[in-house]
């Protein structure tokens, strides 16, 4: 397993190490002890997730505050996602900065993404099955996200606008600026 840094401090894209031979592939997708010891990171995935999504599906840009705020491991299992990671983290020097990694079944790329994150991703195949995992559990209540086009936040997703299949929710979300804002005021963080 190779950990290889971001511009994020904590945010890694991991490159598992990958065995081919005449029956096909074999790879270790998750080691706790060797990402700690890789890492630095030490955390206890709760829950694993799976999402399918047709080609121009975005889902995002989504986080959970307070107690729930999640730590997740990102993979694709098939097809191929643009991964997007925004800093919230107040006293980063990254905060409000993003960035974006291609996950797909062929490169086999994983990526940790520590709490005080947003994050979404777009699938890029007819069919992508997308796997996290998270250190805490989905809280309905703690549940918060930005909009995919936040002018501040500035992402280039690749795609035209008309080509996006985006939930009627996701399309609901506030700015970066007026979620950090309904959230200092309900002083759930």
């Amino acid at each position: 397993m190779e950990i290889i840094p971001t511009k994020i401090a904590g945010c890694f894209i991991i490159q598992p190490r990958l065995f081919h031979d005449d029956r096909g592939l074999f790879y270790e997708s998750y080691n706790s002890e060797r990402f700690k010891d890789k890492s630095g990171v030490r955390t206890n995935f709760v829950q694993d997730n799976i999402s399918v999504s047709q080609r121009g599906v975005l889902r995002g840009l989504h986080f959970q505050i307070g107690y729930a705020a999640q730590s997740k491991l990102v993979s694709v299992l098939k097809g191929e996602v643009l991964d997007v990671v925004v800093d919230l983290r107040k006293d980063s020097i990254t905060f409000g900065k993003h960035i974006k990694v291609r996950l797909s079944e062929s490169n086999r790329k994983q990526l940790f993404i520590p709490k005080g994150m947003a994050h979404g991703f777009l699938s890029l195949a007819d069919e992508t099955i997308f796997s996290y995992k998270c250190d805490a559990f989905y809280t309905p209540s703690a549940e918060s996200g930005i909009v995919y086009d936040d002018p501040e936040l500035n992402i280039d997703w690749e795609f035209s606008k008309e080509s996006l299949i985006i939930s009627k929710k996701d399309l609901k979300l506030p700015t970066l600026k007026k979620a950090l804002h309904d959230i200092s005021i309900s002083d759930r963080v």
